[in-house]
């Protein structure tokens, strides 16, 4: 289980990103993180994994209060939480299978890697996961070579190869077109109910929250607003996180859309 406990983000400028967020999230749990734009949403994800060291409170996996971890455990702890970035951060010179393996520089070292030493499981799990997102006939592409599709699902076989506890996942449709975004969305889902993996998703797309989680968190200007189911999103709701808008007809496209995709099974935590 994850828990936030009264986490705090104060920049220099004076800045309050985060303001006392308590969460848990069970293991199995897939939540979207919405709001807009400088409400917090990065800000949290990466104050969990230490990206961005925070002001003041606690984070928790599991029995590890990360926040308290000195550079080498806090390596350790980052194995257990698999990032996968809205730019995918992909080494473009480097092969589909290179950069899936580099999930595991966290486990094999900066020299093995460097010679592509890899362990035969590692390379065994790393052709897997390549087939399960299909994309096994691109292992020896170059990254560089890819759709934005592609590219962000390598960048799901990299996190999960790192077999994590947790999934922190920055904006995975922002770049990507509308039929495109519901296929990484789908994914990201269905592999978390495969592993029992936790899963937090900050997301633009309220449509695309709406059709493929469980669980919905609103954030405004730091603090949470809404924290609920994606039915419960109703007009009013979204005007508290978001401000004045014509909601209704958001909400009747997501109705309309459900219908046509396929719900992910939840995992009991």
């Amino acid at each position: 289980m994850l828990q936030l406990k009264k986490l705090v983000k104060t920049y220099r400028t004076g800045d309050q990103a985060l303001k006392m967020i308590d969460l848990e999230v069970p293991d199995g749990q897939v939540l979207a993180l919405i709001g807009p734009s400088g409400a917090g949403k990065s800000t949290m994800i990466r104050c969990i994994n230490r990206l961005v060291e925070p002001s003041s409170g606690e984070v928790w996996l599991d029995e590890t209060e990360l926040t308290r971890l000195g550079a080498g455990a806090l390596r350790r702890a980052r194995r257990k939480m698999g990032m996968i970035f809205q730019e995918y951060a992909l080494v473009e010179r480097l092969t589909v299978m290179e950069n899936v393996l580099s999930g595991r520089l966290g486990y094999v070292g900066f020299w093995r890697s460097l010679a592509r030493r890899y362990p035969q499981k590692d390379v065994d799990e790393a052709f897997r996961l390549l087939d399960r997102v299909g994309l096994l006939h691109m292992a020896d592409k170059r990254a560089d070579e890819l759709s934005g599709g592609q590219r962000q699902r390598i960048g799901i076989c990299r996190a999960l190869i790192q077999d994590p506890k947790l999934l922190l996942v920055d904006e995975p449709t922002a770049s990507l077109d509308p039929k495109t975004s519901r296929q990484i969305m789908r994914l990201i889902c269905e592999l978390c109910a495969e592993r029992g993996l936790a899963a937090i998703i900050n997301i633009h797309d309220v449509a695309l929250a709406q059709m493929f989680v469980s669980r919905v968190v609103g954030l405004r200007f730091g603090e949470i607003v809404f924290d609920g189911g994606p039915t419960e999103l109703s007009p009013d709701k979204l005007t508290e996180i978001y401000g004045e808008e014509d909601w209704e007809a958001t909400i009747e496209t997501v109705e309309d859309e459900t219908e046509e995709a396929a719900p992910v099974a939840a995992v009991a935590p």
